[in-house]
Formats: C-alpha cells, structure tokens, sequence
C-alpha cells in the first residue's frame, strides 16, 4: 500500500455570539480547523485535524509513495519535520485511521484496547464571573458532567479563585474540579512575566483547600524544581505537559518526577504512537496520563481512542462552555461527539477513527 495524495483543507466557522470579550481580552472570532485526507493506492482514505498544518506543502514529497501502515517510520519523519517545521501530527491520526481501517479495528484496540469509554470533564476556556462560572458548572453536571476544569489568568488572579471558590460552594464537595493556570507555553507575542514561585504556592494552597483535584500548569516547563516544590508544600496534584514539543523533553519531565498527571495532545504534542509511549512510563512511575485536547472533533477522537486504549484517567478533557464552545461549533465539519447520560464519551465501534465527515458543511466552510 502506499500514499498517493494528501489533501489538505483550511475551514473556519464565524463566531455568533464571539466569546465573552467582557471577561477574557482575546476571545476567538472564528474556529479554525484544517482537515487532512490522505489518500491511497488501494482506495483507503484517512481523515485527522487538529493542528494547523501550515508550511506541510514543503515537505508534503517526503510522505508521497511510502507506505502509510509503516507508522514508526512515518513518526519518524514526522520528527524530523518537527525541528524545521510545525507539528504535522493530525498527519499521523490519518494514518492511524487507515490503519484501523485496515485490521478492521477502532484505533483504540490497537493502542491496547483497555476500554471502549471515558469518563469526560467538561473544559473551559473563556474567564467568566464567578457566579456565572458557578452557574456553568452546575449545567455541566446536570448534563451529566462529573467534573469541570477552569482556567485562571494570571492578570485576573482575585476573579479566577473566586469562581473556583463560587463553584465549589455551588457544586458541593462530591463533584471534581480541576484548575488550569496555562504557564507551561505561551501564545505567540505573549512575553509576560510568569507568575512568581511563591505566588503559585499560596494559590496552590488556596486551591488545595478547596478541594481541587489537579492543578495544570503552574509554572513554565524549566521550572520542574518549581513544581515539586508547589506539590511537596501544599499536597496538590500538578498536571502538565500538553504542548511538550519533544518526546525527549516529555522523557525528562517524567525521569524526573515533575507531575502527577501527564497530558500531551496526540495531535498538538507528539502524536499518537508516542503519546503511548507517555503512557506507558508514567504508569510504571504510579502517575496518571490523560491528554489535552483542544481542538475540534477529530483531534478529540484521535485523543479518545489512544487515551482509551492505555486505559488513561481518571478523566478525559472534553472542551464545553456554551455557549461559546458547544460541540455543535467544535465539531462543525462532522457529526459532533457528545457524553451519554453517565458523563462518558464513548469509542466508535467502527474501524479506525470513525469521524462521521460532513462534507457539505467542509465545503461551505473551507476557506
């Protein structure tokens, strides 16, 4: 078998209403998703997304004419792209979902089967008011949700505790919450300082009292001392490692013990072959792996089949803040993926992926 084309497809969706610009500075005014199809020589056509792919053009012959069921030779490549290009993993879950297609398989059985479901958190990504972060959290779980993530900025630190604080007391004690301070990577332009070490411990003891099951991302990716640190002081479990470019680096921070929970994207990260790999190690160190994933349908499939496969926990993100961020609009392009009554997401019983494409709605949004 071998690869005869790879398409790629630039789609976006206006924003009507755009996110709250009242509470977060640089709400989104469009979801932008690029769709890859890679075609080959037997029929079979693969389908993933979730990073841009911007720049894959050039390096588009490297891929032309191998084989596409060789997949450690096809991360492999894509490993050397990563060093001069970007990371072209929704590449991989295209080739993962030929694969599937092949042995007759949900990707997730090959990835080790482990379970055909996941219990989902509801993430969110705007910076509401705490008494609508509350209100929020309450239609999450009355959906079915058994645990909710919030983000908190580090130039509104009073309003982000407080909605953790709203929350809880709305919430109860027997219901997960989870709190995000995004200081392992930036946006583009964002040179800000990071939040100091000893500002970090007292949120994370304040936090900590709350009852706040992880807290993701407390300090940029050098700091693991930092880290340590925050968790030997407070008791807190610290997550992180969702945009960890490098398995070598994901290597690293694992070696020496920097989480608890370790979270790299299978398409914003390192992929699915080496996502496992994540998995693998951390379980032999007693830690969690759960994947980031905040991207659209197919980036959340690609994450749900290999997180399912590993039997990862104890949760999988699940992005959800309407009505912003609905899976109606993060899945525009497809038949959207949604919890069931018990809060879980459940694997496709079809072979490979089993995105269920809307082609009408890609042509209507390409761009």
């Amino acid at each position: 078998m071998k690869i005869t084309a790879i398409r790629l497809t630039r789609l976006s969706l206006p924003l009507d209403p755009p996110f709250n610009a009242a509470w977060d500075p640089a709400p989104r005014i469009a979801f932008p998703a690029t769709l890859v199809e890679v075609e080959t020589d037997t029929g079979l056509v693969g389908v993933g997304s979730g990073d841009t792919m911007d720049g894959f053009a050039a390096y588009e012959h490297l891929f032309l004419g191998t084989d596409p069921l060789q997949i450690l030779n096809q991360v492999r490549r894509i490993e050397t792209i990563n060093f001069h290009g970007g990371r072209y993993w929704p590449l991989e879950a295209a080739l993962w979902d030929i694969l599937g297609q092949v042995a007759g398989l949900p990707v997730s059985v090959l990835f080790g089967g482990a379970r055909d479901r996941l219990p989902a958190y509801a993430s969110s990504g705007e910076l509401k008011s705490p008494e609508a972060r509350a209100d929020s959290a309450l239609a999450a779980r009355e959906r079915g949700f058994k645990a909710v993530k919030i983000r908190i900025a580090r130039h509104r630190l009073f309003d982000g505790i407080a909605a953790v604080r709203a929350t809880r007391e709305a919430v109860g004690p027997d219901f997960d919450i989870m709190v995000d301070l995004n200081q392992m990577w930036r946006m583009s332009g964002d040179i800000e300082a990071a939040l100091p070490l000893a500002q970090v411990q007292r949120i994370a003891g304040e936090l900590n009292d709350l009852g706040v099951l992880w807290l993701e991302e407390p300090l940029p990716q050098a700091d693991v001392v930092g880290a340590k640190r925050v968790r030997a002081a407070t008791g807190i479990q610290i997550a992180g490692g969702e945009m960890v470019r490098s398995m070598a680096e994901l290597s690293a921070l694992i070696e020496a013990d920097a989480f608890d929970i370790y979270q790299p994207d299978v398409v914003l990260a390192v992929g699915l072959y080496r996502a496992r790999q994540v998995a693998e190690s951390a379980n032999l160190r007693h830690r969690l792996f759960t994947p980031h994933t905040w991207s659209n349908g197919l980036g959340l499939l690609a994450n749900l089949h290999v997180a399912a496969g590993v039997d990862a926990g104890p949760y999988l993100e699940f992005p959800y803040d309407p009505p912003g961020w609905t899976p109606e609009r993060r899945d525009f392009f497809m038949e959207p993926l949604d919890i069931d009554a018990n809060g879980d997401l459940r694997v496709p019983h079809v072979p490979g992926l089993g995105a269920q494409i809307d082609w009408d709605a890609v042509r209507r949004y390409t761009v």
